[in-house]
């Protein structure tokens, strides 16, 4: 008589007493199959594992009692509870309450059409998954890790959601915010490292004269006390030679992209306002650095992005898109087209032609001045990555604003203190201040 066989879908990134418990009560009543989730199943819906899916697969099938390893590519069972029809799924019941719980219907379902069965376990006491990944979140990470983590979410997730930071607490809030949308968790992905907020945030106008070693430190205090993935404005990238320095440290130090723009001369911020002359860097001596920048790199996982300043300069789509074909052929791991026309229409136009050429070359978009604009009609477009550039800069300086305004206003804090976040809450924010 043929053994039964037993599903249990898992994440696998922790593996605790209680994920042992429920693969050792499995295993007693027939084969066990393990759908482990990969990284686009898990990203849209919460964070991505810190391990890769081939890293968790190496863990879970060594596990006793474990019999295969499959790949569950949606979050979801159903799809691989059609495909592998087996006797029995078992789950932790846990997920009779909250999100998980339409899961949980619909697995009965499927399970009553196959004349399968649902086992469930009581959930382990004593054991808080969101705790053990709260104490592994406070562990941190390695360099390594976290200069693969943007391709990774590339690969996993229909767009990248990326919000601007220039110090470390405005890290912790990319690290730790988050707001719950139809039963699922939405968190911003990674964190952009802005020449124009950082060099603002200290008081000083955004010039290109400012060197890597300055801006340095204030990415080590992000890098300090977050996990995600960074960006990192390189303006122009400055000379080719010292692109090359730029990459290298960068890459050292775990930033995962560097994002450079072709334009030439003093710098001025592209969208101070329509008298501002823009001068594009010829294509070729641009395409020239982006190719020095390539050889240089160690690793496979850092990335160059090409951004492009040709709608910014008056120019045309078709030059844009000119100008990006000559940089992803100089080896660009990716494009960012920039605008400052409040439509979005040019930038539309520009992604949906790009996607044609390039089906998977990553496009990036900063919708500072086409901001009424969605994240579901980027991913229309093909868009990959949006970044929100410089919002939590332009949100703190009219707070502290308002909060001076107030002290000088009643000649105490008291009635400021309803603008200010609370000292418990700071101590609860920063760690190793509790």
């Amino acid at each position: 008589m043929a053994m039964k066989t037993v599903y249990l879908g898992l994440t696998g990134d922790i593996i605790h007493p209680g994920i042992i418990n429920i693969i050792t009560e499995g295993a007693t009543y027939g084969n066990l199959i393990v759908g482990l989730l990969t990284d686009s199943a898990i990203a849209p819906h919460k964070r991505l594992p810190y391990l890769t899916f081939e890293q968790r697969k190496a863990v879970v099938q060594q596990i006793k009692g474990v019999v295969e390893v499959v790949p569950q590519e949606d979050w979801s069972y159903v799809p691989n509870l059609l495909k592998y029809k087996p006797d029995y799924i078992i789950h932790g019941d846990d997920w009779m309450t909250g999100p998980e719980s339409k899961i949980r219907a619909e697995v009965f379902e499927t399970m009553a059409r196959l004349g399968g069965e649902v086992i469930e376990i009581p959930y382990t006491k004593g054991l808080n998954s969101s705790a053990l990944v709260e104490q592994q979140r406070s562990l941190g990470t390695t360099p390594e890790i976290r200069l693969g983590t943007l391709r990774r979410l590339l690969a996993a997730k229909p767009i990248v959601r990326i919000l601007e930071v220039h110090h470390g607490l405005s890290g912790l809030i990319v690290e730790h915010v988050a707001v719950q949308k139809n039963g699922e968790t939405v968190s911003f992905d990674g964190m952009w490292s802005s020449s124009l907020t950082d060099s603002t945030s200290k008081g000083k106008p955004d010039i290109e004269a400012v060197d890597l070693t300055t801006r340095l430190q204030g990415i080590t205090d992000i890098l300090e006390c977050t996990t995600k993935p960074i960006i990192y404005d390189g303006d122009t990238g400055g000379l080719a030679e010292h692109f090359v320095y730029t990459v290298r440290t960068l890459e050292r130090n775990g930033v995962s992209a560097v994002i450079i723009e072709d334009k030439v001369g003093l710098k001025k911020n592209s969208l101070f306002g329509t008298d501002v002359k823009q001068d594009l860097a010829p294509i070729e001596e641009f395409s020239e650095k982006i190719s020095m920048g390539k050889r240089a790199q160690v690793t496979k996982s850092f990335m160059i992005i090409a951004r492009l300043e040709a709608l910014i300069a008056g120019q045309s789509v078709e030059e844009a898109l000119k100008r990006a074909f000559a940089y992803v052929e100089a080896g660009a791991d990716g494009v960012m087209i920039h605008s400052k026309e409040k439509s979005g229409d040019d930038i539309k136009a520009f992604c949906l032609a790009f996607r044609k050429v390039y089906s998977h070359i990553p496009i990036v978009v900063v919708p500072t001045t086409y901001n009424h604009r969605t994240e579901e009609e980027f991913i229309e477009w093909g868009v990959n990555i949006v970044i929100y550039a410089n919002h939590l800069l332009r949100a703190s300086y009219p707070a502290m604003v308002n909060v001076a305004q107030s002290i000088l206003e009643h000649g105490r804090s008291k009635e400021a203190d309803p603008l200010c976040m609370p000292i418990k809450e700071i101590l609860e924010l920063i760690p190793g201040t509790k």
